[in-house]
């Protein structure tokens, strides 16, 4: 099983600066992949909720990665996920291309559908029929990325022949990893996507079981579901060992460690390390440079074997 991080993107230490900082200690550390993640908007009031509040201070993924492209070399760089309601295909198709490029290959794009009422209110567009809409819009996605010439007509999306370069440096393009946990969602990853990749909240316990739905849903579509790449972000809390209610990826580093055995078991192919959902360091009154600090000793304790 591969290790990645994700670097910080919420709370007071998502700064620039403090995602150099963990983006290099990962590469030199011998991680596989760095990860952001998009929050477009955040509800205001009444309506804010204990979900939209762990989400402060989030910058654009792509252009975090654009800005962490060009001062590393070697490590992959991912976004889990983007939502692709409040994109139209080409403008994605454009910007992942172009990041493709400025990295050298190195993009992992991670869709998903959205969740959170007010994005789509601010941004025009339905909740309803998500799901049909984002088949369309992979479709229309992969046509700009693989053909010269390309177009589209579908119920929700239409595009006249048109050109679109450059092209992803990785072909036919990046890698697309689907996000959901809902059945459809991951049924969906297993028929049109190279992979999935698991939310912040989703249930550890079973993450195997909806594996075996990725999977399954790959082997009725004539697909291979061993050549599909089963992504779980890692909200990791460092905690003192031996609490009875331990949750997990919460604990001492070898009881992580431990958990990080059990998803690889479960048909995990890679984990990320995500601190941002720990409110011990993303809390709006934390230190930053402290938050740093205890980020970098996880990095060193979860590091990748060898």
């Amino acid at each position: 099983m591969l290790i990645g991080c994700a670097v910080p993107v919420s709370g007071p230490w998502a700064t620039p600066a403090g995602q150099l900082r963990i983006a290099r200690r990962a590469e030199e550390l011998g991680y596989h992949s760095l990860w952001t993640l998009q929050r477009l908007l955040n509800p205001a009031g009444e309506v804010e909720d204990a979900r939209s509040r762990r989400y402060h201070k989030v910058g654009d993924p792509l252009v975090t990665l654009a800005y962490l492209a060009g001062l590393t070399s070697r490590i992959r760089l991912g976004v889990a996920v983007v939502n692709m309601p409040f994109f139209s295909p080409p403008l994605l198709a454009k910007q992942a291309a172009t990041l493709d490029q400025v990295s050298g290959g190195r993009l992992d794009l991670g869709l998903g559908l959205g969740w959170m009422p007010v994005e789509f209110a601010a941004s025009g567009v339905p909740m309803e029929r998500r799901g049909a809409r984002a088949e369309e819009f992979l479709a229309a996605l992969r046509a700009l990325w693989a053909q010269e010439v390309a177009s589209y007509d579908g119920e929700f999306y239409r595009i006249p022949p048109v050109r679109m370069e450059p092209k992803p440096m990785q072909r036919p393009g990046p890698p697309i990893l689907l996000g959901g946990g809902a059945p459809p969602a991951l049924r969906r990853a297993g028929r049109l996507a190279d992979g999935w990749v698991s939310s912040s909240t989703a249930d550890l316990s079973t993450i195997g079981a909806q594996i075996g739905i990725v999977r399954d849903a790959a082997a009725q579509a004539g697909r291979d579901p061993d050549a599909l790449r089963f992504v779980c972000r890692g909200a990791v809390r460092v905690r003192p060992a031996g609490r009875p209610d331990r949750a997990p990826l919460t604990g001492s580093y070898e009881e992580i460690g431990e958990d990080f055995a059990r998803l690889a078991a479960e048909g995990v192919t890679e984990v990320f390390v995500d601190l941002n959902f720990d409110p011990e360091l993303t809390g709006p009154d934390t230190d930053p440079a402290a938050s740093l600090d205890r980020a970098e000793e996880a990095l060193e304790a979860l590091r990748p074997a060898g």
